[in-house]
């Protein structure tokens, strides 16, 4: 007896996926139009791929010392030069790629989620808003990157004291923004049709809240990543930050400043970017 064979049936993409996909093309094709998103995303996925590919990419240990061959200029075997340990710097930035990419995603997702939680329970729950933000507004009242190092100093030269110090600094900005979304998403209709149909408060903060607030969200944390790395890059510089024989841009920048070549090529730079943005 012969089975019949039934061709395997596709199911179809639930209508709200397609809806939404279709809803975000344009903004997509709105972003990808303009040129300076372009160059950045290009730029972030330059480093991505440097951090990832570092151990292919190198030319030598980033950690191995050669006293004879300090502050050569760069050359084929070293291309951007060596420091004053004879290191190549190079290498050096490649795999200091790896540990600002790191710290920067670490404290973006740290602040993001601190922030989000205690922003949006003080905006919703007012019973607990002036606890929560007078709290927020003591953290305020130091600047980011002297709160940073006092955090940093005290927890020690480590990696993880650095991500914490950084994630301390930056969460109340993060909190306010949330808060001050969730202020006026809570008056909305729509919430108070949620409200009177019965929903719990979980819910609407899930469905209702959260997802208006990602727009605030998303920019404060493109400029908390920044920052982040930045101030890794001080806390480095004082030396409050990662140990000395890690390679970081900090590192790298602070040895490079004794470079003979650098300044020439730091100047180069500079002219190039303010170039670049003219071009805009």
């Amino acid at each position: 007896m012969k089975r019949k064979l039934h061709a395997p049936t596709i199911k179809a993409a639930p209508a709200g996926v397609v809806q939404r996909l279709r809803r975000r093309l344009p903004v997509l094709r709105r972003l990808w139009a303009q040129r300076s998103f372009r160059i950045g995303f290009a730029i972030a996925v330059v480093l991505a791929l440097a951090a990832v590919f570092a151990p292919a990419l190198a030319l030598a240990d980033p950690t191995q010392m050669h006293i004879r061959f300090r502050f050569r200029h760069p050359s084929a075997a070293f291309p951007l030069g060596t420091d004053a340990f004879g290191r190549d710097v190079y290498s050096r930035l490649l795999y200091g790629t790896r540990l600002s990419l790191w710290i920067g995603l670490s404290v973006t997702l740290i602040s993001g989620v601190a922030g989000t939680a205690i922003g949006v329970v003080a905006g919703y729950f007012r019973a607990l808003d002036q606890a929560l933000m007078r709290t927020m507004d003591g953290l305020m009242a130091f600047p980011a990157i002297l709160l940073a190092i006092g955090v940093s100093a005290a927890l020690g030269p480590h990696l993880a004291s650095v991500i914490i110090a950084l994630a301390v600094a930056y969460v109340p900005r993060t909190a306010r923004i949330v808060r001050a979304s969730t202020l006026s998403i809570r008056e909305m209709e729509f919430v108070q049709a949620a409200q009177v149909t019965g929903a719990g408060s979980t819910r609407i903060v899930l469905r209702h809240v959260l997802p208006n607030c990602m727009g605030p969200l998303l920019v404060q944390l493109t400029f908390t990543f920044a920052y982040a790395i930045l101030a890794e890059a001080t806390l480095s510089f004082l030396g409050v930050g990662g140990a000395a024989p890690t390679p970081s841009w900090a590192t790298s920048s602070l040895k490079g400043v004794t470079s003979r070549w650098m300044p020439g090529g730091s100047c180069c730079f500079l002219g190039w970017s303010s170039a670049s943005r003219r071009w805009r």
